[in-house]
């Protein structure tokens, strides 16, 4: 059967299980896995469903796919680890490391602006191609050459994809590594399969994404736009995959490294990222993560069209979006409704990923969930 499940729930805790089969039953899951740990034990880790349902092959413990924005977290905490290491501050400008970035009055933007979602560059405003994707130079390049849309600072506006080169790069700068490398490092510490730029060899581990986009980014005149307009639909498809549409599937997509939106995990491999933030200091300092989870920034976010709070590349909990009955939570959804957040208040680490993608971030299936969870935790 398509929708079997397998794998460990912890007594007291069937209503997860309930919700996870009645994902697959009435709410349209394919394939899917969950993985909570509660005060350092594993009490759910749950599969079912089609990594791949075209070649009938089943969901396993280590079946990896494209978590989407989920991964934004990931790659914040990969420049946050270079800030507790004094190789850059918050309040460093990111030109004091990336000095082709101080053109077109950018010059100023903070790290801490950048990580916020206050740089001000959502969109490269030169014209790029899918084959600029696979080449890291040509994007930060391209990244930085772009004169801001809003003066650094002014305007909360998501970076949905060139977050992660944005931040990557300085990683990048500060480790001389691409920033998959970066997380591969501190992912081992915890034992986390967490990954950006997949190897020959884990990509036969990857689930097979149906992203249910009706957009074809190549019919989008995007000179005819102008104002905001043009900037979300540049910020969403300029390379025109670069929300990964027409690629997502493909050997060249999962080895790239776009960590905004290409980042691959398990849910156990997000669960696990998450329990190393509520283990004291072990990914990051108690001092800086209470800095990374705090509001930063707020107001009205053209691209996604609502009201946002971001903190330090984690989004606090919100009654938008809920994780958790906790006001401490923090963590990061992605696009389809992966899912990787930390309860501080219950020592709660939850990892949520799945290959049928809907393009919004919340869906009915991790709430359900999520809701399970908190109904018996």
């Amino acid at each position: 059967m398509a929708d079997k499940i397998s794998g460990f729930c912890a007594p007291g805790l069937e209503g997860v299980r309930e919700a996870f089969r009645e994902n697959f039953a009435s709410r349209g899951e394919v394939g899917a896995a969950v993985c909570i740990i509660h005060r350092g034990d594993v009490v759910v880790d749950l599969v079912g469903g089609w990594a791949d349902p075209i070649e009938r092959v089943a969901w396993t413990p280590d079946t990896l796919v494209d978590i989407y924005s989920a991964g934004k977290a990931i790659i914040a905490l990969a420049a946050l680890r270079q800030v507790d290491q004094g190789l850059i501050g918050l309040d460093d400008a990111l030109a004091s490391l990336w000095p082709e970035y101080a053109v077109a009055e950018k010059g100023a933007t903070t790290v801490r602006q950048a990580l916020s979602h206050l740089a001000g560059v959502p969109a490269v405003r030169e014209r790029l191609r899918d084959v600029d994707l696979l080449d890291w130079e040509r994007m930060t390049s391209a990244l930085a050459a772009t004169s801001p849309w809003a003066p650094p600072g002014d305007r909360v506006m998501y970076h949905t994809n060139t977050y992660g080169h944005l931040i990557g790069e300085i990683v990048r700068r500060c480790t001389g590594h691409l920033p998959g490398v970066e997380i591969a490092s501190f992912a081992s510490v915890v034992q986390a399969d967490v990954h950006v730029g997949l190897s020959p060899a884990d990509q036969l581990r990857c689930a097979r994404v149906d992203f249910a986009s009706s957009v074809d980014p190549h019919t989008i005149d995007l000179d005819a736009l102008d104002g905001d307009a043009q900037m979300v639909a540049l910020s969403y498809f300029n390379p025109p995959g670069y929300s990964s549409i027409g690629l997502v599937n493909t050997r060249q997509w999962r080895s790239a490294q776009v960590p905004s939106t290409n980042g691959h995990a398990t849910a156990a491999g997000l669960a696990r990222i998450y329990q190393g933030l509520l283990g004291p200091g072990l990914l990051l300092s108690e001092e800086l993560l209470a800095e990374a989870v705090r509001p930063q920034s707020a107001g009205l976010c053209p691209v996604l069209g609502e009201e946002v709070v971001f903190g330090l590349g984690f989004v606090p909990t919100s009654k938008r979006r809920r994780m958790g009955t906790s006001s401490t939570s923090f963590g990061h959804f992605g696009t389809g409704g992966a899912l990787g957040f930390a309860d501080p208040e219950h020592q709660i680490a939850f990892g949520y990923v799945m290959n049928h993608v809907i393009p919004r971030w919340q869906s009915t299936r991790n709430r359900a969930l999520i809701d399970a969870l908190y109904a018996e935790i």
